[in-house]
């Protein structure tokens, strides 16, 4: 036999012995428990929606969906184990999309977060609420900003981190109304709503789920969301751009994250149990009693390009204040 062909029958067959490891890995997957890392504490809103999630994704699956909260240091904490995990598929993570729209604006991190992270799929996405003491002296939103007008960096304004959509909001309601109020930053909603109900900031731009069983108590009083449309959880509560502010107008969302190296036939499959879990319409009614509408099916691609279009316009804002990060 002529060596040469021996040699080309040689690498073919390799070949072809190797494409055949890939697609029997690609069909074993998964064998083992998937674990999702939460960006959040344990109870908070992203482990709410991965714990809701999971489950469907368990079955889909056939395999356990674990879910592990890393909370802390405005999601890197989380980002660091997702990205210190094997790039196998078996490791995700939940998380908002402000880790790479806006976090990158806040904190000195060491990781570019829009090369290390990739959207798989949107879980779900909400509108934030402007909410007050409800002793504060305004009734609705004209009134708060003829209260503003009256006295010029005299009303302070809480957001549960700086740099983020709740700080964002108030800068781009100073601008649209032509007002100066002055922001307080704190670390998540908890503390922060803390101090407008006794009375120690008057206002906060925060999440509908967060806020929502305050305002229903009547321990906090809303003035507007940030909905492109009324929530039904407030119908009562009119929309930023129905009142004349349309630049107010901004969603967060809730995604799930992989790594761009991980394998590609993993995150796929993925992608399609999570899109299919997410059409479960108990499922999509337990996400809106909560204060959440379900995600887009959105590719990652386009998810990436308004990630990135939200990450100019979130920087143009903070570097008009001269804002630095820690």
């Amino acid at each position: 036999m002529n060596p040469s062909h021996l040699s080309r029958r040689t690498l073919l067959a390799g070949a072809a012995l190797a494409l055949t490891g890939v697609g029997a890995q690609a069909q074993t997957w998964p064998a083992k428990p998937i674990r999702i890392v939460v960006a959040g504490p344990a109870g908070a809103n992203a482990d709410i929606i991965a714990r809701t999630v999971a489950d469907g994704l368990s079955r889909e699956l056939g395999q356990p969906v674990i879910v592990d909260p890393k909370p802390g240091a405005a999601g890197a904490i989380a980002t660091a184990e997702l990205l210190q995990a094997p790039r196998d598929g078996y490791t995700f993570m939940v998380g908002v999309n402000s880790l790479v729209s806006e976090i990158p604006h806040i904190v000195k991190l060491r990781w570019d977060m829009a090369k290390e992270l990739r959207p798989v799929a949107e879980l779900a996405r909400g509108g934030l609420v402007l909410v007050g003491n409800p002793g504060f002296p305004a009734k609705d939103l004209k009134e708060l900003v003829a209260h503003a007008k009256a006295h010029p960096g005299k009303v302070n304004y809480a957001s549960y981190s700086a740099g983020t959509l709740s700080h964002v909001l108030g800068l781009a309601l100073n601008q649209a109304a032509g007002i100066h109020l002055e922001h307080v930053a704190y670390k998540g909603s908890t503390p922060a709503l803390a101090d407008v109900m006794g009375n120690h900031v008057p206002l906060m731009f925060d999440a509908v789920p967060t806020s929502l069983p305050l305002i229903r108590s009547g321990k906090l009083k809303a003035f507007a969301v940030s909905t492109p449309r009324r929530t039904p959880l407030l119908p009562d509560v009119p929309t930023f751009a129905e009142l004349g502010y349309p630049t107010l107008e901004a969603l967060a969302w809730m995604g799930l994250w992989s790594t761009p190296d991980a394998p590609a036939a993993v995150q796929e499959r993925v992608r399609a149990a999570t899109l299919k879990v997410l059409a479960d319409p108990a499922l999509r009614q337990r996400m809106q009693d909560t204060g959440f509408d379900v995600g887009q099916p959105r590719t990652p691609q386009e998810m990436e390009a308004g990630l990135k279009a939200d990450y100019e316009r979130v920087g143009a804002m903070l570097k008009a204040i001269n804002f630095k990060p820690e």
